[in-house]
């Protein structure tokens, strides 16, 4: 607990963990057990405390190593705090900037290609506002059956999955009429086992959690090292990482489908901020164990930029 301001005492953490979506709390309760493990202090940055914080950080009262922010995208009043621990911090887990060019769909569609992954066939429109008719494009090479996504944004909002007329594809664009969007051919998995091969994959810190995902339930479930091995699924390590290589964010999650002529196919970019949700508090959540996993790994890395006590 912290006590600011006024304190005489300079007041250090190793990672501060900036929330305010109450979903989060099973991740923040798994992330304080991982810090106290990993010995690093954790302080959490809320709605509540927050005005004391910065005022702390502005009088020199505070100090925070590094600094995780799953706030500031929904509420402003973090941004102060954004900004601090960009010129601060040792570390910034998805640094702003960098967080910005991965969550533009348009330019990673073509970052991906460049860097050698297979992406499903598109078709990228510019925003509505500056070319509100409909281009004269073939829609019969996407077979007429295809999805519609906005080039920013997440949560599915503004993306159509079942698209088959030029008359939807307007009616999107103007949704969000300053935007570019994606017009992406519909991408059928293989089976494996009874399941669809369609795969989220959770990444952090350099390590991957690959996940069985259900495009219609949304329903997870982790993938075993056997089905790994057996099932020759190893190419979503490769797939992920090479996709981090490439945004140079810490945590992601990303949606990769095989398909029955073998190929591994990005489907879904960069998930960013990702969802932690466990699945033992929402049906639809991350796996318990794979969220847990996370925490652990975040809390390593922060134990890196611990100060180290000087030498006598």
């Amino acid at each position: 607990m912290i006590t600011l301001p006024g304190t005489e005492t300079l007041q250090n953490y190793d990672l501060a963990l900036a929330w305010n979506w109450q979903y989060d709390a099973g991740f923040v309760r798994l992330m304080q057990q991982a810090c106290t493990d990993h010995q690093v202090s954790l302080l959490q940055v809320t709605p509540d405390n927050l005005d004391s914080i910065l005022t702390g950080l502005g009088q020199n009262a505070l100090q925070i190593n590094t600094f995780l922010d799953r706030a500031a995208d929904t509420d402003v009043r973090f941004s102060p705090l954004c900004n601090w621990a960009s010129l601060h911090c040792r570390y910034v887990f998805n640094p702003a900037a960098k967080t910005a060019r991965a969550n533009n769909k348009a330019l990673m569609h073509y970052a991906l290609i460049r860097a050698g992954l297979t992406t499903p066939y598109t078709i990228i429109l510019p925003p509505f506002q500056t070319n509100p008719g409909f281009p004269e494009i073939d829609l019969s090479v996407l077979k007429n059956h295809f999805a519609i996504k906005p080039s920013h944004g997440g949560g599915s909002e503004g993306v159509v999955t079942d698209a088959h007329h030029p008359e939807q594809v307007q009616a999107a664009r103007q949704q969000f009429p300053e935007d570019a969007y994606l017009l992406q051919a519909t991408i059928h998995p293989t089976s494996l086992e009874g399941k669809q091969a369609w795969f989220r994959v959770l990444y952090c810190c350099d390590q991957v959690y690959p996940c069985w995902w259900h495009t219609d339930t949304h329903l997870y479930s982790r993938l075993t090292p056997g089905e790994e091995s057996s099932l020759h699924l190893e190419h979503l390590y490769r797939i992920t990482r090479a996709i981090a290589a490439l945004i140079e964010l810490d945590l992601f999650s990303t949606e990769i489908a095989l398909t029955d002529d073998g190929q591994f196919v990005v489907v879904d970019y960069v998930n960013d901020p990702l969802d932690l949700r466990l699945q033992s508090e929402a049906v639809d959540g991350a796996p318990d164990e794979v969220v847990a996993g996370i925490a652990s790994t975040i809390a390593d890395w922060v134990s890196r930029f611990k100060p180290q006590p000087a030498q006598m």
